[in-house]
C-alpha cells in the first residue's frame, strides 16, 4: 500500500520547503565548523556562507506563516545547530564580515584617542607658554592628557609620556590650587611634554604595525 506524505500540491510544496530549509541550516552548520578549524579558506567561506543566508531569507520569507521561528524548527526536527542559527538568524552576515567590521570600529576607535592625545598634549604645552602656570590650571590639563594616553591600549604600560605625566600630577597634587609653578618647573615641564609628543609620535607606527 502506498503512502501519502502529501494531500495535495500545496502540501507538497511545503515539505519540499521543509526539507530545502533543513538542508540549508545543516550546510550552515558544518560550514561555520569548517571555518573554526581552518579547513576552509575565509574567501571560500564567505562566498558559501553568503550563498546560503541568501537562500535562507527567501526562503524563511516564504515559510513565515508556516514555521514560527526558525528555532522552533531546529528543536522540532532535533538538528543541534547552534553555531548555524547564531550565523542565519542572530548574525546574518558571514564571521569574516563580522570581524572585519570590529577590526575597522576598533581601528576608528584608537583614531580618536590619538587624535584627542594630540590635541591634550598640545593644549598643555600652548597653556605653558601663555604662563598659564597656577596649579588649578595645569593639574586638569596633564590629568586629561594622562586619562587619554591609558586609554590608546596600543601603547606600552611604561611609556614615557604616561611615566612622566604620572609623576608631575603627584607633584602638582601635594601643592595648593593658587600655587603656581615657578619658570625653572615650568620649563621642565614644558621640555616633559615636548619630549613624550614627540616618543608618542614615534611609537605610533611601530604599535600600529
Amino acid at each position: 500500500m502506498e503512502v501519502k506524505l502529501w494531500n495535495d500540491k500545496c502540501e507538497r510544496e511545503m515539505y519540499d520547503n521543509f526539507a530545502e530549509l533543513y538542508a540549508i541550516v545543516k550546510a550552515t552548520e558544518r560550514l561555520e565548523k569548517a571555518y573554526v578549524r581552518d579547513i576552509i579558506t575565509p574567501q571560500d567561506y564567505e562566498l558559501d556562507c553568503q550563498k546560503l543566508i541568501a537562500h535562507f531569507k527567501t526562503l524563511a520569507s516564504t515559510l513565515r506563516g508556516i514555521v514560527p521561528s526558525i528555532e522552533h524548527f531546529e528543536q522540532t526536527y532535533n538538528m543541534d545547530c547552534p553555531a548555524a542559527i547564531n550565523r542565519l538568524v542572530v548574525s546574518g552576515v558571514p564571521a569574516t564580515v563580522e570581524h572585519r567590521a570590529a577590526a575597522a570600529a576598533a581601528a576608528s576607535t584608537s583614531a580618536a584617542i590619538v587624535a584627542e592625545c594630540v590635541q591634550n598634549f598640545i593644549t598643555a604645552m600652548d597653556s605653558l607658554k601663555l604662563n598659564m602656570v597656577a596649579v588649578d590650571q595645569v593639574h586638569p590639563l596633564l590629568s586629561d592628557l594622562y586619562g587619554s594616553l591609558n586609554k590608546l591600549s596600543i601603547l606600552p604600560h611604561d611609556f614615557e609620556g604616561k611615566t612622566k605625566m604620572k609623576e608631575w600630577i603627584g607633584r602638582l597634587s601635594k601643592m595648593g590650587a593658587a600655587d603656581e609653578l615657578i619658570e625653572q618647573q615650568a620649563r621642565q615641564l614644558h621640555f616633559d611634554l615636548e619630549s613624550s609628543y614627540n616618543s608618542f609620535m614615534a611609537a605610533l607606527p611601530n604599535a600600529a604595525s
